[in-house]
């Protein structure tokens, strides 16, 4: 998955990233609200953890004119303001929920996915998608109810499958939302693929030539 973090306070930013990092998330960081406007314009992002006070253009700014873009990617709202009026600006402008400043890491990490679970069509932490078993709170995977030993890549593509269940997911896809700005060339991906399918059975992953990878249901 992949999550832009949009925040000018350099160790909150800090604290965020390796939290997100640690769940699983492939993050790019925005300092103010005219890189994150672009960013989120041009690039396919999972989340957005969107802070309001920003340099150069401010955080309510920047989600207008990506919802007026059609840009549909969930978008949390962090914010030093926690008046209820500023609560319902921001879910006006087209945000899906809001985290008043200061927060726990945890419930930040436990909103962000539940985001991401809805905006794929899944009200419930655990997915199950034929043989596989998916627990996204603790980041654990049984394939016919016995757990898997995973890298925390193997873990992402089968994650990011999960959420696109019923959808061929492309090569080209995958490396952009495992790996983020730093993605991976799509042949590193069939190799990936290959290794994670000895994991979980040659069966559960199936290839749609000229279409990319679907968990078999």
């Amino acid at each position: 998955m992949r999550a832009l973090l949009v925040e000018d306070e350099t160790d909150i930013a800090d604290d965020v990233t390796r939290a997100l990092t640690g769940a699983g998330y492939a993050v790019t960081h925005a300092r103010d609200g005219e890189e994150a406007w672009f960013l989120g314009d041009t690039e396919a992002f999972d989340v957005v953890v969107l802070d309001l006070g920003l340099p150069r253009l401010d955080g309510l700014s920047v989600l207008k004119k990506w919802r007026a873009a059609e840009r549909l990617f969930p978008v949390l709202i962090l914010s030093a303001r926690g008046a209820w009026t500023e609560k319902v600006d921001g879910i006006d402008a087209g945000a899906d929920d809001y985290l008043a400043k200061p927060f726990e890491i945890g419930e930040l990490i436990a909103r962000v996915k539940a985001l991401v679970r809805r905006s794929a069509g899944h009200a419930a932490p655990v997915l199950e998608v034929g043989r596989l078993r998916l627990d996204t709170r603790r980041m654990e995977i049984c394939v016919d109810g016995a757990p898997l030993k995973l890298s925390p890549l193997e873990y992402r593509l089968l994650d990011y499958l999960a959420h696109h269940r019923g959808r061929a997911v492309s090569a080209g896809e995958l490396a952009d939302h495992l790996h983020g700005d730093d993605a991976a060339d799509p042949n590193a991906i069939e190799a990936l693929v290959a290794r994670v399918r000895r994991k979980v059975g040659s069966d559960a992953i199936e290839t749609r030539r000229g279409f990319g990878y679907v968990l078999r249901e």
